[in-house]
């Protein structure tokens, strides 16, 4: 039996999954993890040495265990992380470390782009679709320029993680139009490096790679470096397209009035709209899908990061018991309201300076308070992102819930409460490499559109709101905005 493989390189795991084309079935998974290194405060990179190696075990395993069911691997495509950055040889050699999405070392310089250079950054907002904050490899760049020249001059490309793999495969400098509209430096609309950013970055288009289609594929033919991964000659590698995008594609969120929220390390809400979108203040992005398909919201740095919080700083306990303590308190934690900024923030405040704050605290606040507040901060965040979002879009009618959260009950239900709207899980939580095997349908034409191939897209549960619950949390959330609004907005640490 042919199959199709998705690989999902992610910021904590790369990960594959092999499914036949009708997707009746998982016929190989593999899973490896990658460390994030912390080199000074608000510096975030990674190995692109370890990044390669971890690769190449997952595709190894996946292949291994394709071969043993007697199945063949026809396609493979992939879905990887946004925003990295990494200076490069001629021959696509790393000069140093990725620098990750999460990097906050570019703040000055994403803050002169929304202030004494706001008319440029209107102007490069504008053509590219991502919001300016020092995730961007642009504002990355820029701060290269100012802080590390001799590195800037030293380099020969730049390009993502996604790019470095691309090319270790491949022998390619090619980026596909969905990473590409994510660096800050794409102009969408002519679907090419844009001039204005180019300039502002210090960097050329000949030191980019040549921006193709979601769907482009090579033809995979083995090297020495690459023989480990199993792949066969002639084996079609679909360039993919990024994360956001494909969970959304994976979770089956293409037509309109369905949002998808997906809450991993961090986390965004998003939905899928039919040409490119624009928000007049820049606080959404609008990242390419393929065409006719763009993929519009606005993602957060505080996701199950706040949980991992929980149980390594606050409460000392496992996952597990932090989530059945939370369990205990009432919904709206008696008033305890949680601004959950531990690691700045994107979306909706597009601040990294911005941290966290408990409000209202009470005596007769206990821990569980705390711990059940803090998990409703993170979904009140990502409902205020919704906020913005309805603006231009339109309300959802459902929620498509992915991500590691998906995984707790208690969760996903207090989304349900809290939107009001019913929330269905996937049937697999593997939305990014789903989303890459339904891209390669399109791209060999097994579908005409996403549209169709969403529809072969499976559910498992579906949370229904509680009435009840959900005025309680309207009432709290509109407590939470005042907060919210109090300690970042109106005291102008946002402008």
């Amino acid at each position: 039996m042919n199959c199709f493989v998705g690989v999902d390189v992610g910021t904590t795991n790369i990960k594959a999954l092999a499914m036949p084309p009708d997707l009746s079935q998982i016929l190989a998974h593999a899973s490896a993890p990658v460390t994030t290194l912390n080199p000074e405060p608000g510096y975030a990179e990674q190995d692109p040495s370890e990044i390669w190696a971890a690769f190449v075990e997952v595709i190894a395993e996946v292949s291994r265990e394709v071969a043993q069911g007697g199945h063949v691997i026809t396609h493979v495509a992939f879905c990887t992380a946004m925003h990295s950055l990494l200076p490069m040889n001629d021959d696509g050699s790393p000069i140093g470390n990725a620098i990750l999405w999460s990097d906050n070392r570019a703040e000055e310089q994403a803050k002169a782009l929304r202030t004494t250079q706001a008319e440029l950054g209107k102007s490069i907002y504008a053509q590219t679709g991502t919001p300016i904050h020092p995730m961007i490899p642009l504002c990355k760049l820029a701060w290269l320029r100012e802080n590390d020249p001799r590195l800037l001059r030293r380099t020969a490309r730049f390009g993502s993680i996604k790019e470095f793999l691309w090319h270790k495969l491949t022998g390619q400098f090619e980026v596909d139009f969905s990473i590409a509209t994510a660096t800050g430096l794409f102009n969408e609309g002519k679907q090419e490096w844009s001039e204005a950013a180019l300039n502002y970055g210090g960097v050329r288009a000949d030191q980019l790679s040549k921006p193709v289609p979601t769907t482009f594929q090579r033809s995979y033919q083995p090297r020495s470096e690459t023989a480990r991964t199993g792949l066969q000659a002639g084996v079609s590698l679909v360039i993919g397209a990024s994360d956001g995008c494909l969970a959304n594609l994976g979770a089956g969120a293409i037509k309109a009035g369905t949002a998808t929220l997906t809450i991993g390390t961090s986390g965004a809400i998003r939905q899928t709209v039919r040409k490119p979108l624009r928000d007049a203040e820049l606080r959404l992005f609008c990242y390419f899908l393929d065409e006719g398909y763009y993929v519009v919201g606005g993602p957060t740095n505080n996701g199950g990061n706040v949980l991992e919080w929980l149980t390594e700083k606050l409460t000392l306990q496992d996952t597990d018991a932090v989530l059945a303590e939370a369990a205990t308190i009432a919904p709206g934690s008696d008033g305890l309201l949680f601004l959950p900024y531990l690691q700045g923030e994107r979306a909706p405040l597009w601040d990294a300076s911005v941290r966290g704050a408990y409000l209202n605290v009470d005596w007769q606040h206990t821990r569980a308070h705390f711990v059940r507040a803090a998990l409703e901060g993170v979904l009140f965040n990502l409902l205020s992102i919704n906020e913005l979002l309805i603006d231009h879009t339109g309300p959802a009618k459902v929620i498509h819930a992915n991500g590691g959260f998906a995984q707790s009950d208690l969760w996903v239900q207090m989304l349900a409460d809290m939107a009001g709207v019913p929330v269905r899980l996937n049937a697999s939580n593997e939305s990014g490499s789903m989303g890459a095997i339904l891209l390669t349908m399109k791209a060999i034409g097994m579908v005409k559109t996403l549209d169709e191939a969403a529809e072969k897209v499976a559910f498992g549960r579906t949370f229904q709101p509680d009435l009840n619950r959900h005025t309680v949390y309207r009432k709290e959330f509109a407590k939470w905005q005042e907060g919210q609004k109090m300690l970042y907005v109106d005291s102008g640490r946002t402008k």
